[in-house]
């Protein structure tokens, strides 16, 4: 159980630390994080909203209760992270830009499957 514990927070604290970073660089209009993103496809004004989303996202994966919240958070990360990996790999980026994006979406898998009863919103697997 102490394992498992373990694992929740080190994928939670990479997956939150990741998250809301990049979040903080796109609301901030980081020029690399702008550039990116319009070298994606996406205009500049989608740096705003995705980087407000993330941060919130991070933040209430890392809160304590709000399970629903937390449902829809980690759905977000997933959906963002494995959206984020299809557009790297359409594009024709480095490969490394399409394997960070999906071990972040897999980073949020392990802290979602890993997580303590009392973050969850009811029992995942029935003994």
């Amino acid at each position: 159980m102490k394992a498992k514990l373990i694992g929740y927070w080190a994928a939670t604290v990479l997956l939150v630390f990741s998250v809301v970073s990049g979040g903080s660089a796109e609301l901030a209009h980081r020029p690399d994080n702008v550039d990116g993103l319009v070298h994606l496809g996406y205009p500049v004004y989608f740096a705003t909203i995705i980087g407000f989303w993330k941060v919130l996202g991070g933040l209430t994966v890392l809160a304590p209760r709000l399970p629903r919240l937390k449902e829809w958070a980690y759905a977000g990360i997933f959906f963002n992270m494995t959206g984020a990996a299809v557009s790297h790999a359409v594009s024709g980026d480095a490969t490394w830009h399409v394997i960070v994006t999906a071990s972040l979406a897999l980073l949020a898998i392990a802290s979602w499957a890993l997580r303590p009863q009392s973050r969850t919103l009811g029992v995942l697997f029935a003994r």
